[in-house]
């Protein structure tokens, strides 16, 4: 088994994990693959069914009844390779907009300088390919807010591709989580930094999807505004922290 596990929720992908898996698969160093599908009718998950003949070892499938919501898929997720000796997490999202050449260089930055490793399109040498502008400034903005809302020293805090350190998802009490859409990734780093575990970026292009259809929804935005004002009052509460607790020194939060 390998010590990095791949967290890759779906719903209608069939365009494009029939070459995400094999990609990953490729990498040095090496990364299994948890696919949570949400019940897919254009046959996702049976594509996955099919190239787990090919990867038996590292390729693993969850599949649900319906679309559940992106946050709970990463926590189901969570749990699986919690339950498993996998020592690095990571969440991407199955339209390429994630480069899986970045994976090491997450894994890299996880290893020597990092509890939670982000994948971020606003800082220096990171940027966003082949996106509208109202979408661009709608992400900055959100970006903005969060940030002076938090207190995070984050410029990304909605980045979707991240590695966590097995001790990170340790800690936090998953149970606690509120949301499902872009507020489940504010709310999963603000979790780790208020616990005081080291957050890094390090740059990324992020290039829209070419197959399949985005997944952003009034809805999703709407709980990402109003989420960043819950996710701050329910820290006072040190609400996020689950026992027992580390036998460990917490390190303190670093500035990108």
């Amino acid at each position: 088994m390998s010590e990095n596990l791949v967290i890759i929720p779906t719903y209608n992908e069939s365009e494009n994990i029939a070459r995400l898996i094999p990609t990953i698969m490729g990498l040095e160093p090496r990364f299994d693959v948890l696919v949570v599908d949400d019940h897919s009718p254009d046959g996702t998950a049976q594509i996955v069914r099919d190239l787990q003949r090919q990867y038996p070892e590292r390729l693993h499938l969850i599949e649900r009844k319906g679309k559940l919501g992106l946050g709970t898929a990463y926590i189901e997720g969570f749990r699986f390779g919690l339950a498993r000796p996998y020592h690095f997490i990571y969440e991407m999202d199955a339209d390429f907009s994630h480069d899986p050449a970045d994976l090491p260089r997450l894994l890299h930055h996880a290893r020597n300088d990092s509890d939670l490793v982000i994948g971020s399109r606003y800082i220096r040498g990171g940027g966003v390919e082949n996106w509208p502008t109202n979408r661009l400034l709608l992400s900055r903005g959100a970006s903005i807010y969060v940030r002076l809302i938090t207190g995070m020293p984050i410029k990304d805090p909605t980045a979707g591709f991240v590695c966590f350190r097995r001790k990170v998802l340790e800690t936090i009490d998953l149970e606690k989580i509120q949301f499902i859409g872009y507020a489940f990734q504010i709310e999963m780093k603000y979790a780790a930094y208020s616990l005081g575990f080291r957050l890094m970026e390090i740059p990324i292009i992020f290039r829209d999807r070419i197959e399949g259809s985005s997944k952003m929804s009034k809805k999703i935005i709407r709980e990402a505004i109003t989420g960043v004002l819950k996710i701050k009052l329910n820290s006072f509460k040190r609400h996020y922290y689950r026992k027992p607790t580390l036998t460990a020194p917490q390190p303190k939060a670093s500035q990108p």
